[in-house]
């Protein structure tokens, strides 16, 4: 059900707003990617480290991480156009606290090298995605149903970060 409170806005703005949703969510991807690039390549620290079984090829995680970060903007911009940034504030700081967690879990687990405290950071991710999915979830169901992929792709690479911690002690 869409809320009556939608905001006031010119195709134009609306538009540039979407941008730059979809600037802020590939600027977090990019500043991840750059602890995350020489990690993953032949002979880096993540390329040398015993992986669980489950482990998807290394190709996979760029498209997927893609269209995430892809459905994230869209998402944030549906809540942004439904009560903009004062109308949803908490749920806005949800957002953008999950987009900051996002980023910090590749400083450390790539960056800092540190699968364990990588797990307890992905954890807190997956709560932050969650409570996001339920703050958008009265401000519009679609921005909401956009980030459960996202969940369940940081479900599934929570057992992968748990997995790497077990097998590399």
């Amino acid at each position: 059900m869409q809320s009556s409170i939608r905001q006031n806005t010119g195709p134009a703005r609306s538009a540039l707003v979407l941008l730059a949703f979809v600037v802020v969510c590939f600027a977090a991807a990019g500043l991840g990617s750059l602890a995350t690039a020489s990690q993953v390549a032949p002979g880096g620290w993540y390329d040398t480290l015993d992986k669980p079984f489950f482990t998807p090829p290394s190709w996979l995680f760029g498209p997927v991480w893609t269209v995430l970060y892809l459905a994230m903007a869209v998402s944030g911009w549906l809540a942004w156009r439904e009560r903009g940034f004062s109308g949803a504030r908490a749920a806005m700081a949800l957002f953008f606290a999950q987009l900051a967690l996002n980023t910090l879990w590749s400083l450390v687990f790539f960056g800092l090298e540190a699968p364990g405290l990588g797990l307890v950071e992905i954890v807190v991710l997956w709560t932050a995605i969650l409570l996001t999915i339920w703050a958008f979830r009265p401000i519009s169901r679609p921005a909401a149903l956009l980030l459960v992929p996202y969940l369940a792709w940081v479900t599934f690479a929570t057992f992968l970060n748990a997995g790497i911690w077990f097998l590399n002690p």
